[in-house]
């Protein structure tokens, strides 16, 4: 049965490294038949959330930006990608100002199927751990999601590292699994 995957590129970096791999994950999806939307972050209006609480007493953000149009393809997918370059061993900003500002509605996002995905510059893989359990703080607030996938893509810093690495096939073929 085909899947409604929203996968959401948090690079600043057009066709960076995690981009790049967002890019194959999508591609073994669509081979396998799955409706697949990508979302630069780069490319939209993210503003920081400001801890406000108008959206727990509305559900709706106080503020004019395409946040609120990102939770809603979040919520109406069965499968998130969460692609992220890894700065100071952590997410990069654009994703985790998505991340905190999808409190508004993160009680919809429940049950959804996550894949996480990190490149960095450091070359052990053991020190994106950091990173994965950032995201993974965002899923253990959603009830009956899961990590599908998880792929810690160490040693790709400048663009275009990643080309010929194991990384590119090991995202296609989770796509295809998708």
């Amino acid at each position: 049965m085909s899947k409604k995957i929203l996968a959401i590129s948090s690079s600043p970096r057009r066709n960076g490294n995690s981009e790049t791999l967002c890019d194959r994950f999508i591609q073994g999806a669509v081979e396998s038949g799955n409706e697949v939307e990508k979302v630069r972050l780069c490319d939209l209006n993210i503003g920081f959330c400001n801890g406000c609480e108008t959206c727990s007493r509305t559900g709706k953000c106080i503020k004019n930006d395409d946040v609120p149009e990102i939770v809603g393809k979040m919520i109406a997918s069965d499968i998130i990608v969460l692609a992220t370059p890894v700065y100071f061993y952590t997410m990069d900003a654009q994703i985790k100002a998505v991340i905190d500002r999808s409190v508004m509605a993160y009680t919809k996002l429940d049950g959804k199927g996550f894949y996480l995905f990190a490149t960095a510059a450091e070359s052990d893989p053991a020190l994106l751990d950091r990173t994965i359990d950032g995201l993974q703080g965002f899923l253990d607030c959603l009830p009956g999601s899961s990590v599908k996938g998880v792929i810690k893509a160490a040693g790709v810093w400048k663009k275009g590292e990643i080309e010929g690495t194991p990384f590119l096939d090991e995202a296609y073929r989770m796509g295809r699994s998708a």
